[in-house]
């Protein structure tokens, strides 16, 4: 039964800025083939912290490869904590959904940042186009459920959650939801991912390629050159050993401080510094197990629907701080991803000025947000309750 995979679900509604948003917790069964990763210790420290960076780096190694001792079935139900919002007054018709992945450093709240009244929220300039959003914390994030670090927290089980927790949703489970406004069945349904959230929505349309109607991937390129400088910028410290994330076992990592934050996701000049304070205390942790993992998802996707991929002029994981420099092999590294796509119903990509990795976290965040739902739009998957833009947004 649809309501038997839902379980919990809470509990709190608020109203803000023309939207209605319901937190809700949802246990979703997930099954993958993992990683066993036992030729390598679990750092326990900020010195093994470190050492396993320096292993990670070392030009003509694989540390994955070398880390790797088999393979093993990890299957379990999940507490998946999501935040669903709709738009107010709630419209009467057909609704786009947007399901929203964030990256590492990050949790769900990088999509809805409270920070300034709100003004940097991606879910209140989409619900001012008319769209629904579903954002959550990825497994091993936030207030969704933890685990082992090494062995378990890895991309092919959250690549499993996301397409059962897409699942739940195509099949009506939120919809039984009983939330002080009703939620109803989307008629589409958009992946939308930052960075490794990106990576995830990739996979996602590579081995599942009928859950989605469009995808939108920010932050996010075919490259892993440049994987090096994420990891040595990050200057990785032990999570638990961090006041804010002392409930962390040994192997989830955080960047060190303010300075790693701002390498990894900002440029500087082009945001408020305030911002910068307010994502270095509500940074959140990677595990290890990720790291050894994103490099192994998949390269081609059948997906048939339309693709958008906008990064950061100035991303460093993705684009090695310049992602307009090809070295004359193509327009921009992010169009590069066409070749991941040949059977894509449309394809852009853009680079967005004066950004860094994170583009959420930027002046010009809600310029991108604009060009991002002025792509669906054009492409089919406009929400037919569209209103016209209302909230604050700038160019």
């Amino acid at each position: 039964m649809r309501t038997s995979s839902i379980g919990l679900w809470a509990l709190t509604a608020g109203v803000a800025a023309a939207k209605t948003c319901h937190d809700i917790t949802l246990e979703v069964p997930v099954t993958a083939r993992n990683g066993v990763f036992n030729n390598i210790e679990t750092p326990e420290t900020n010195f093994d912290a470190t050492c396993f960076a320096l292993s990670s780096t070392k030009q003509g190694r694989n540390i994955t490869e070398m880390a790797l001792s088999g393979y093993a079935t990890v299957s379990g139900v999940y507490n998946i904590s999501a935040q669903y919002c709709m738009p107010m007054p709630t419209a009467t018709g057909a609704h786009t959904l947007q399901i929203l992945t964030h990256g590492m450093g990050f949790d769900k709240s990088y999509w809805d940042l409270s920070y300034n009244d709100y003004n940097y929220s991606y879910v209140d300039y989409a619900l001012s186009r008319g769209y629904h959003t579903l954002s959550y914390d990825r497994l091993g994030i936030g207030k969704s459920s933890h685990g082992d670090a090494k062995n378990e927290i890895q991309a092919f089980l959250e690549i499993g959650a996301l397409a059962q927790l897409t699942r739940m949703v195509r099949d009506g489970a939120l919809a039984d939801l009983k939330t002080p406004t009703k939620i109803k069945n989307p008629a589409k349904i958009v992946h939308v991912g930052h960075s490794f959230g990106s990576a995830q929505t990739v996979a996602l349309s590579a081995m599942y390629p009928d859950l989605s109607d469009g995808l939108v991937l920010t932050g996010w390129s075919t490259s892993a050159d440049y994987m090096p400088m994420f990891l040595s910028g990050a200057n990785f410290q032990q999570a638990r050993l961090n006041a804010k994330n002392s409930d962390y076992t040994g192997g989830y990592f955080t960047s060190a401080d303010v300075s790693s934050n701002v390498y990894l996701f900002f440029y500087p000049g082009y945001f408020d510094a305030g911002l910068l304070d307010y994502a270095e205390a509500n940074k959140q942790p990677m595990t290890i197990g990720e790291l050894l993992t994103i490099t192994g998802l998949p390269t081609q996707s059948k997906f048939t629907g339309p693709v958008y991929v906008i990064d950061g002029e100035n991303d460093v994981p993705f684009c090695g701080g310049d992602c307009s420099f090809t070295g004359g092999k193509g327009d921009s590294i992010p169009a590069g991803a066409d070749k991941v796509f040949p059977s894509a119903s449309a394809f852009a990509a853009y680079v967005h000025p004066n950004t860094g990795h994170a583009i959420n976290v930027h002046y010009n965040a809600t310029g991108a947000y604009k060009l991002i739902n002025d792509f669906l739009g054009g492409h089919g998957l406009a929400s037919k309750n569209h209103q016209h833009d209302h909230l604050r947004h700038h160019l």
